[in-house]
């Protein structure tokens, strides 16, 4: 009976060495296809979410700053238009 109990526990701890070395060979595989994708993806002209995030608030200050400045000249416009109306 011990024989049998002495097996069967070498059976378990054989099966979970197996899982985890199952385990730690399918990380080791998804970390190296993680870096593979990295460098593929590093190879092409792709921006971090970070840079873009930067270029996309640098593009609305400098619509807003546009926007501003086309308000102004429109002001000084209508202004130079009426001073020319009651000159004329």
């Amino acid at each position: 009976m011990q024989s049998e109990n002495r097996l069967f526990d070498d059976l378990v701890k054989f099966m979970n060495g197996a899982a985890g070395t199952v385990a730690g060979v399918g990380r080791e595989a998804q970390a190296g296809a993680r870096e593979r994708a990295r460098e593929w993806i590093g190879g092409l002209d792709f921006v971090s979410r970070e840079e873009f995030e930067v270029v996309k608030a640098m593009a609305v200050a400098a619509r807003d700053e546009a926007d501003a400045l086309r308000a102004r000249l429109d002001a000084i416009e209508a202004r130079q238009q009426a001073d020319s109306s009651t000159i004329g």
